[in-house]
C-alpha cells in the first residue's frame, strides 16, 4: 500500500485524460490533454507542469478546506486539454498535500512537494497556520509560491520581523489587519454602546498580529474613542474562557471581538451563556466565516457579525470560465448540496492567477521566470483585482473587505448579509448591523 504522502499521478500516454481523487490526506489531479491535436493543432505537446497545493484537509481547520474537492474538480475539467504556454500545450498536475491543520506538518509536506515531487509552483490558503509555514519553506527552497486566505501581516511579518527587501519567491493576495480594524470599528459606531471592547486575541499568528500595540487593533480603537479590554494571550484551543469572561463582565464590556478558530469560539460562546455574559455586539474573525459554525451554536448564532471577504453578491467574475460570483456559488450548492462558503472563491482565484502566470511565463523551465511572471500579474479575478504594485508591501496585493451579520435565512437556517460596505461601495449591502437580542 502506498503511503498517502507520496501519492502522485504519473502521466502516461498524452492522449489519455486522467482524473484521480485520492483520500483527504493527499490528492493528485492530472489533466493529460486528451485532444491536443484536435483543439491545439498548431501547438506541440509540452512536459507536465506540476502545481503543489497544501491544504488542511483534516484537523481543526478542515472547514477551510471544505470546498477543495469542488474547486479542484472544476479546475481539472477546465484544464483537461492542458495549458498553452509559449506555443506548447502542457498537461497540468495538481498535487495536494494535507497539512492536518498543523504548521509543522505544513512545512514538511511543502518540502516533500519541492524535493520529491519537484513541483514548478506552490500554492496554499487557509489561515496563517498553513500560509506562513508553506510560504517560508518555499522561500527557503527558492520555489515560486502564491498564497491567499490569511491577513497579510502574519504572512509578511514572519517571526515578528519584516524582511529587509521583501521576499524573493512568495506572493500573497488578501486583506490586512488594518482593513479589519477600520471595518469593525465602523460597524460598531452604527449601534449605540458604551464603546468598551473586550478582545480575544490568542497566542497564535492571528492573535499576535491583531493585538500588536503598534500595527494591530489597539491604535485604531484608541483613535476612534473605544476603550480596549485586552484579555491577554492564551492558547487558542483552551477549554476554559472563565477568566476572559470574568474580566469582560467586570469592565462592563458591550462589544466583543477577536480571532478564534470555530471550535474555540463555540466553547467561548457556550460558556458566556452559562455565565450570563450578554454583549450588545459580537464581531469575531475567522470563527464565524462558516455556516456550520453558526449551526453548531443552535439558536444562539443569530446576530453575530464577522468580516466578509467574498459573497455571491460580489460584483466579480472568473477569468477562467466567466462565471459571476453568484453563478459560481449556485453551482457549488447544486453540486455539493452545501451552503456556499467564503474560501471557495479564493481557492478558485488562486488557480486564476496560476493560469495567468503560467501563460505569461517566458521560460516555463525557469523558476525565476515563473516568479517574475507572478510579480508582473495585473488581472481581474472572481475575488477582485490582483496586482503586486508594492503597496502596502512588495509581496502583497490587497483584496476588498466588508462587514457581515448572520441572520435567520430563507433557504438555510443562517444566511450572511453584508451590512457595511463603507470602504467598497461597489459591493452591495443587504441590511444594517443590529444589536444582539
Amino acid at each position: 500500500m502506498k503511503k498517502l504522502d507520496s501519492m502522485q499521478e504519473t502521466l502516461g500516454n498524452p492522449s489519455r485524460r486522467k482524473f484521480i481523487k485520492t483520500t483527504a490526506a493527499a490528492a493528485v489531479f492530472a489533466a493529460a490533454a486528451p485532444s491536443i491535436l484536435s483543439t491545439h493543432s498548431f501547438a506541440a505537446a509540452g512536459r507536465p507542469i506540476k502545481i503543489g497545493f497544501v491544504s488542511p484537509k483534516t484537523g481543526p481547520l478542515a472547514e477551510f478546506a471544505e470546498a477543495d474537492d469542488f474547486v479542484f474538480g472544476n479546475i481539472n475539467k477546465l484544464w483537461a486539454n492542458g495549458l498553452e504556454i509559449n506555443g506548447n500545450v502542457h498537461p497540468i498536475q495538481i498535487i495536494v498535500k494535507d497539512s492536518r491543520s498543523d504548521p509543522n506538518r505544513a512545512s514538511e509536506v511543502t518540502s516533500q512537494l519541492i524535493k520529491s515531487d519537484k513541483v514548478d509552483l506552490i500554492m496554499t490558503a487557509n489561515t496563517p497556520e498553513t500560509v506562513v509555514p508553506v510560504a517560508s519553506q518555499a522561500e527557503l527552497d527558492s520555489v515560486p509560491c502564491i498564497t491567499t486566505d490569511a491577513p497579510w501581516q502574519p504572512y509578511y511579518f514572519r517571526g515578528g520581523k519584516a524582511p529587509d527587501k521583501g521576499y524573493n519567491w512568495t506572493y500573497h493576495f488578501f486583506w490586512g489587519a488594518e482593513d479589519m480594524s477600520e471595518l469593525f470599528t465602523d460597524m460598531w459606531l452604527t449601534v449605540p454602546t458604551n464603546k468598551v471592547v473586550g478582545a480575544l486575541w490568542g497566542n497564535d499568528n492571528d492573535g499576535n498580529a491583531f493585538g500588536d500595540p503598534k500595527l494591530g487593533f489597539p491604535p485604531v480603537l484608541a483613535q476612534k474613542g473605544f476603550t480596549l479590554v485586552d484579555s491577554g494571550r492564551f492558547p487558542v484551543f483552551t477549554n476554559d474562557f472563565s477568566a476572559q469572561i470574568s474580566k469582560f463582565k467586570s469592565a462592563k464590556v458591550e462589544i466583543v471581538t477577536g480571532v478564534l478558530p470555530p471550535p474555540a469560539f463555540v466553547t467561548f460562546w457556550s460558556q458566556a451563556a452559562q455565565q450570563n455574559f450578554k454583549p450588545k455586539i459580537l464581531t469575531m474573525a475567522k470563527a464565524l466565516l462558516f455556516p456550520s459554525a453558526l449551526n453548531a451554536l443552535g439558536d444562539r448564532g443569530e446576530g453575530l457579525s464577522t468580516e466578509v471577504w467574498w459573497t455571491p453578491n460580489h460584483p466579480f467574475k472568473s477569468s477562467l470560465n466567466g462565471q459571476t460570483a453568484k453563478q459560481f456559488c449556485d453551482e457549488y450548492e447544486r453540486v455539493t448540496k452545501k451552503q456556499w462558503t467564503q474560501p471557495t472563491g479564493f481557492k478558485h482565484a488562486l488557480f486564476e492567477v496560476a493560469a495567468n502566470v503560467l501563460k505569461r511565463c517566458k521560460n516555463i523551465n525557469s523558476p525565476a521566470a515563473i516568479r517574475d511572471a507572478i510579480a508582473a500579474t495585473n488581472m481581474e479575478t472572481i475575488v477582485g483585482h490582483v496586482q503586486w504594485t508594492g503597496t502596502p508591501v512588495k509581496n502583497v496585493s490587497k483584496t476588498p473587505l466588508v462587514g457581515g451579520q448572520w441572520v435567520r435565512g430563507k433557504k438555510y437556517k443562517y444566511e450572511l448579509q453584508v451590512v457595511d460596505n463603507i470602504h467598497f461601495t461597489n459591493i452591495p449591502t443587504q441590511g444594517k448591523l443590529k444589536p444582539l437580542g
